[in-house]
């Protein structure tokens, strides 16, 4: 696998939620959550840098002691990428630079994943990536659990909370979409310089504005998983995980 140089982890970190306030801040193994997502992302060795991304006064000042780079933003952006594109241009990134959206809700993220993510980017005219995972016909069933599907070149043709592609035998194979994300500087640009798509508002994904501004999304099938934390009870198994693996 090709080491891409010139990529910047972006950490979106809001305190507000309807199902888990002030997430980012809930303590695993004495440590905030958002700290093991920077310590975890910080190991991947195409990373130039991570940093936090918040719009919480109170996260700043978690994120100062520390030790975790933070950068303050609007609290009216109304995505997580639009959060991130504030924080980019805060940095000055150059034109060039890829840069990965990392959820703040992964403190159990495998540093190995954001290398798949960016390695596409060795390639001339990749402008973002994603990643995916196999999942069973059963789990792809619930709309809280994105199904990607693809072209034989690994771009995504479409995201869906229903299951897709549909299987007449009930049964088949099926794509978890992964929410991280890597852009080209400018394809973040593009993306938030658009509205919101007809698509992305009926199923309430923001990666279909891509698709329907055709902007491609590369996407590499990876063998890791998530255990992202969404409700206050999935917190035991962060912990239980982060306590074996120890990193």
């Amino acid at each position: 696998m090709s080491i891409v140089y010139g990529c910047y982890g972006i950490i979106p970190a809001r305190y507000d939620s309807s199902r888990f306030p002030g997430k980012p801040l809930a303590d695993i193994c004495g440590k905030p959550m958002f700290w093991h997502v920077w310590n975890r992302a910080s190991k991947c060795p195409e990373m130039d840098k991570v940093v936090l991304a918040t719009d919480s006064e109170i996260i700043m000042e978690a994120a100062e002691k520390h030790g975790v780079p933070a950068v303050m933003t609007r609290s009216d952006h109304t995505s997580g990428t639009d959060r991130v594109l504030e924080a980019a241009r805060k940095l000055d990134l150059p034109s060039d630079s890829v840069v990965v959206n990392i959820q703040g809700d992964e403190p159990c993220l495998e540093p190995a994943m954001i290398s798949e993510l960016v390695s596409p980017f060795a390639k001339d005219g990749v402008r973002v990536t994603t990643l995916a995972s196999p999942i069973s016909a059963d789990e792809a069933q619930s709309p809280d659990r994105v199904k990607v599907a693809l072209a034989k070149d690994g771009r995504a043709l479409y995201f869906s909370r229903s299951p897709i592609p549909f299987s007449h035998q009930g049964d088949g194979d099926y794509l978890l979409h992964i929410g991280l994300y890597g852009f080209r500087m400018e394809a973040l640009e593009t993306f938030a310089g658009t509205d919101v798509s007809p698509l992305e508002k009926r199923e309430r994904l923001e990666q279909l504005r891509l698709l329907e501004n055709g902007i491609p999304i590369h996407v590499t099938i990876t063998e890791h998983s998530c255990h992202g934390v969404d409700r206050p009870e999935d917190l035991d198994t962060a912990i239980k995980i982060l306590e074996r693996e120890k990193i």
